[in-house]
């Protein structure tokens, strides 16, 4: 289990976090819901380890981060990181070389599925083919935790459903734990067991998806737009 007791993170005047509380359950995935701003890609970069907070805990599995507890979370950044001039197989060869959990086969089946050319070299890639590289590179370890901030932005419309049901039902591993961002609610709502709603750095609502929607009688976007107000932009 991922936890977080009173986090707060801030940026200069921007209070980023502010007294933030959740858990992730092992094995569940997880959605972390929330207006832009409101404090998800600083969440998941606090859980991966690349900032630290201000005030509060984090505990992975219990421990406090560390090298051991980077070691079980694969992180996907919002922000495109890949370096143009690598070709796809380069980025393969360049992430192998960090994680010990790599898993070469899971990454020949993620390049054949998401028809990839391994000579093609970043630069010349669209935009939606290089948030599949991205995936491929997140999905081919064989960590417990799985961060996507936005794994679905650039994705053809029309492909999204089919390829987030995909991934989890061909490409997870049993026990992993997903925790995603995304603004394509729909589309990863039948995947997900748990939901965090998150506003201006505080979670708002938690809880079992199904439980939430059967106690309120509402559907997700219905439950959204009541947690924060009606604003349509999530």
């Amino acid at each position: 289990m991922i936890t977080i007791d009173q986090g707060s993170k801030r940026f200069g005047s921007i209070q980023a976090l502010d007294g933030l509380s959740l858990q992730v359950e092992e094995g569940r995935i997880t959605g972390l819901l929330g207006l832009n701003g409101s404090g998800k890609s600083t969440t998941l970069k606090v859980i991966a380890g690349l900032l630290h907070l201000d005030q509060g805990e984090i505990r992975i599995d219990g421990e406090p981060p560390s090298i051991s507890s980077k070691q079980k979370i694969a992180y996907l950044p919002e922000i495109d990181v890949l370096y143009p001039w690598m070709t796809v197989s380069d980025a393969v060869t360049y992430m192998k070389d960090f994680y010990a959990d790599w898993d070469d086969q899971k990454a020949a089946r993620l390049v054949e599925y998401f028809q990839l050319s391994p000579a093609r070299k970043i630069r010349d890639l669209s935009k939606g083919s290089r948030a599949k590289v991205k995936l491929l590179l997140a999905l081919s370890r064989r960590a417990k935790y799985l961060l996507l901030d936005e794994p679905l932005s650039g994705i053809d419309v029309l492909a999204r459903e089919d390829l987030i049901q995909a991934l989890v039902d061909d490409f997870l591993e049993e026990g992993q734990s997903i925790l995603i961002t995304t603004h394509e609610v729909k589309e990863v709502e039948p995947i997900l067991d748990d939901v965090l709603f998150i506003r201006a750095g505080k979670i708002a609502l938690q809880g079992n998806l199904e439980q939430l929607k059967a106690a309120k009688n509402l559907s997700l976007v219905e439950i959204m737009k009541e947690v924060f107000g009606g604003v349509h932009h999530v």
